[in-house]
């Protein structure tokens, strides 16, 4: 009898924690083979101006670990052999059934990585991180699909040429991602610099009338020295020209203006400053010298352990520090103000 005891309440305790986890979730088990996302159905990647607003799908298939979990998928693209070391990302999201992209922000987004009004040849990939803290040693997991290889063509922007009194040389630039008249983009210029700009397609010429845009205008001048984030639109006739300082604020400079001015690189889309000497201790990433501006970029949590080629960091006033030992820097920074940010320091003398 008192064995009779025993197995029963072993069986009733196997079966207590049995319904727990199927219930709660706490112990995942991860099938022996899981079957990662894969894409089934490419879009048709000849893309055109003037199917700018047409929408283009990717079609996949989500993965299936054997349990369910928080997942990110993020479809990939890369020049064909490249072997996704120079990764272009399409999209990011927790589905991954039907991406849907317009052909104007497809093109964008490619032309970061393919030459403009060419056929190349691409990889594709679609990848997920199914994140994970139920005892499973691992923070998280990575699946990737089969590369699909396919052509693409992407057409180049249509532009503003900034036409700066007295320079000689090829314009600087601000162009339309949608092709719908509005403009963007950062200019450098000089102290005392003014410009107009000139949509060479049309030969028209514009400057402003008070604060507004205006075809054969007013040059725009500008006083200070540095980069500039210049907004046109071209059919309602608005125009913005901001002043754009992206600054390094630490310990290096007892945490106060001015900011080490970083230099922006048009083709790779990042802000550098190379050869910066820090001391021991503490810096962050702002814009125009003020912690109330657009950006205040530091880390979730500078008691782990960092990998300084590639740092994540959060826009937040409550962000910590990047803790430095003192040395010779190369800075580069990605500004994605919709949650992306990244850098890298590196040594400027490995």
């Amino acid at each position: 009898m008192k064995n009779y005891y025993i197995i029963l309440f072993a069986l009733l305790g196997l079966l207590t924690l049995t319904t727990s986890c199927e219930k709660d979730g706490d112990e995942p088990i991860i099938r022996k083979t899981v079957i990662a996302p894969e894409i089934l159905t490419m879009p048709d990647l000849e893309l055109l101006r003037a199917n700018g607003d047409n929408e283009v799908t990717f079609v996949c298939s989500p993965v299936d670990a054997g349990f369910n979990a928080s997942v990110n998928y993020f479809l990939e693209a890369c020049p064909e052999g490249d072997g996704f070391q120079n990764v272009i990302q399409v999209y990011k999201g927790t589905t991954c059934s039907q991406i849907v992209l317009t052909v104007s922000e497809l093109n964008a987004i490619l032309l970061d990585g393919f030459k403009e009004d060419v056929t190349s040849s691409a990889d594709f990939r679609i990848r997920c991180e199914l994140e994970t803290d139920a005892g499973m040693g691992v923070s998280s997991l990575e699946y990737s699909s089969q590369t699909v290889t396919t052509d693409v063509t992407v057409f180049g922007l249509l532009r503003l040429d900034v036409i700066v009194a007295g320079a000689t040389g090829t314009p600087q630039k601000i162009v339309t991602l949608a092709s719908d008249g509005f403009y963007e983009g950062f200019v450098k210029l000089e102290a005392g610099d003014s410009f107009t700009l000139l949509d060479p397609d049309n030969n028209i010429t514009y400057g402003v009338n008070g604060s507004s845009l205006a075809k054969d205008g007013a040059a725009i001048a500008v006083e200070d020295a540095g980069w500039y984030k210049i907004s046109a639109h071209t059919v309602d006739l608005t125009f913005e020209n901001l002043r754009y300082l992206v600054g390094i604020v630490g310990v290096v400079n007892d945490w106060s203006a001015p900011d080490l001015v970083m230099d922006y690189d048009i083709d790779g889309k990042y802000w550098y400053l190379n050869a910066v000497v820090l001391p021991n201790g503490g810096m962050k990433f702002r814009h125009n010298e003020d912690w109330s501006n657009d950006f205040n970029f530091g880390v979730v949590d500078n008691s782990v352990e960092l990998d300084f080629t590639n740092i994540s960091l959060v826009n937040a006033g409550d962000s910590q520090d990047i803790l430095m030992d003192a040395g010779t820097y190369d800075i580069k920074l990605w500004i994605d103000l919709d949650g992306d940010s990244k850098c890298s320091i590196v040594s400027s003398n490995p």
